[in-house]
């Protein structure tokens, strides 16, 4: 499995310079770089874990006074992939759970904490375009594994801060599956 790396920035002209620091600090994958809500940028990065980890510190170094949060997670979920390019529909929608971050960073860390943490299936992740530059995630399973989830990443993304709210729904109502997907 890859790392991941991202860097979320308050500035726009800070955001572009840091994703050419990060390109040409390191050999490492640009999965996006672009403008969020609330005037941000986010740049979005895969690799090894060192070329991550040395792309993520001169970005930041760089940009000391408009980072607003940065992650490298090495060997992050596989399911994190699909649910960043788009919502990936569900076989059926079981318990819904719901993470909401304030920012682009800790949704997708705790994302990934939850995918790792119990046997859920993540339906998707929305970061912070028409949201006012928050982020978040859905995903779906048993009420059990759902609430084992959303805990474990509602404590990766508390830990920063930066939690707004995380809900367990159990019996879904198959109507706002259609509403996601």
């Amino acid at each position: 499995m890859k790392a991941i790396g991202l860097i979320e920035l308050s500035s726009i002209a800070s955001g572009m310079q840091a994703t050419d620091t990060m390109l040409k600090t390191s050999s490492i994958d640009l999965i996006l770089a672009r403008t969020i809500c609330a005037g941000k940028y986010m740049v979005l990065i895969s690799g090894d874990v060192a070329s991550i980890q040395a792309a993520v510190s001169a970005a930041t170094e760089l940009s000391q006074g408009a980072v607003i949060d940065t992650f490298v997670i090495p060997n992050v979920h596989p399911d994190i992939f699909p649910a960043l390019s788009g919502t990936v529909a569900p076989p059926r929608l079981e318990a819904l759970g719901i993470l909401e971050a304030f920012s682009v960073a800790s949704l997708i860390e705790g994302a990934d904490e939850a995918c790792k943490a119990a046997d859920i299936h993540l339906i998707e992740m929305r970061l912070a375009m028409a949201l006012g530059g928050k982020a978040f995630c859905t995903l779906t399973g048993d009420v059990a594994a759902v609430t084992s989830a959303i805990d474990a990443g509602a404590k990766k993304i508390g830990e920063k801060g930066l939690l707004v709210n995380k809900v367990v729904i159990p019996n879904a109502r198959p109507e706002l599956l259609d509403e996601m997907v």
